[in-house]
């Protein structure tokens, strides 16, 4: 028992330091570093938005799921291009890749899956609203798996969000309920794939450009597969825009936009927390929200949507300001003000006890 005891202490002191490790390393990067990551971000994810949206609902390509594989395709052939030219460098592949990437792959597929499914299916406006609930699952994903605290203005900002989303949502009167489904998975695999590819950033080996890589290998060739089982790749060849010289473009920029989208969330994981990137997410929301309802056609007016809209872009703005000035200004004077949202750290008997 007291060995159990003693491995389980280890283990946990083993994670803790990976914690505290990572937590100086983001601390080492300049302001200005975290900030045009943040950037960088905020543009690639509204520029794909607002493409992908255009081939989708616009030019009403049937696949979403062609799509993405697009984008995965579009990864391999520029990593593996500037691999060989020696620009970038990341370990070769073997047996360990698969270990070292877990679950990675499978989170990244159903975010992209249900991401492209979510953008098809929804109006911008509303898009953007319920992708709010992003922020809370990855807050949450972080006490549990980071074992962090928040200030409690930033635990009231977020409450702000989601009340603001709920506002926004309750008035839509073109509500789905499989694209209601959509969106809500698409939060829960964001945020858990933004706290994950914070955790296997720091592995060996792998790296900024492994994880974009090794990422898009595993799952291109399953998601290929389903495409043709499931009858997406035949509608997708037999699309009749194809000989469109408009819709080629978008659906190459799209294709372009996914891989620089895929970098741009490595990139701002890496120099920022994986807070901070959903948070970024909600600065973008803004432009994306507002500008969607006047285009793409497909937003039902309400003033109770807008007043949703706006307590939910205000609360984004207010916890985006908070959580920049709480990374400039350092942890340290902010700890006298968090609330205590944490897992309650297990003893030595509960580890002997099984």
């Amino acid at each position: 028992m007291s060995d159990s005891a003693s491995l389980s202490s280890d283990s946990d002191g083993d994670e803790q330091q990976k914690l505290e490790s990572s937590k100086a390393a983001e601390a080492e990067h300049s302001g200005l570093t975290r900030f045009l990551s943040a950037a960088f971000y905020a543009c690639s994810s509204f520029l794909i938005t607002v493409v992908n949206k255009t081939v989708l609902t616009s030019f009403r390509f049937p696949s979403y799921m062609c799509l993405g594989i697009g984008q995965m395709i579009t990864t391999l052939v520029v990593l593996y291009t500037a691999k060989m030219s020696k620009r970038v460098q990341f370990q070769d592949f073997d047996r360990s890749i698969l270990l070292k990437i877990f679950p990675l792959p499978l989170l990244y597929v159903g975010n992209h899956i249900t991401g492209l499914a979510s953008t098809k299916k929804l109006s911008l406006p509303m898009f953007t609203v319920l992708r709010k609930f992003t922020i809370l699952m990855t807050m949450i994903l972080e006490v549990h798996l980071l074992r962090k605290t928040f200030p409690k203005n930033l635990v009231y900002s977020v409450l702000i969000i989601v009340l603001g989303a709920i506002v926004a949502a309750s008035s839509d009167l073109a509500f789905d309920v499989e694209s209601y489904t959509f969106i809500l998975l698409n939060d829960a695999f964001t945020a858990a794939n933004n706290v994950y590819t914070k955790k296997k950033l720091g592995i060996e080996g792998l790296g900024k450009y492994g994880v974009l890589f090794y990422n898009a290998l595993i799952i291109v060739i399953p998601i290929l597969l389903a495409s043709v089982f499931t009858g997406d790749l035949h509608k997708a060849i037999a699309f009749e825009d194809w000989v469109k010289a408009t819709f080629i473009f978008c659906f190459l920029m799209s294709c372009i936009m996914g891989f620089v989208l895929m970098y741009s969330v490595v990139l701002c994981s890496y120099y920022n927390s994986a807070l901070t990137t959903t948070v970024v997410g909600a600065i973008k929301n803004v432009a994306v929200a507002y500008i969607g309802i006047f285009v793409g056609g497909d937003y039902l007016f309400s003033w109770t949507n807008i007043l949703g809209l706006t307590i939910c872009m205000s609360g984004g703005l207010v916890y985006s300001y908070l959580t920049f000035k709480n990374k400039t200004s350092g942890s340290d004077g902010g700890e006298k003000q968090q609330l205590q949202i944490h897992i309650v750290q297990d003893s030595p008997r509960k580890f002997t006890a099984n």
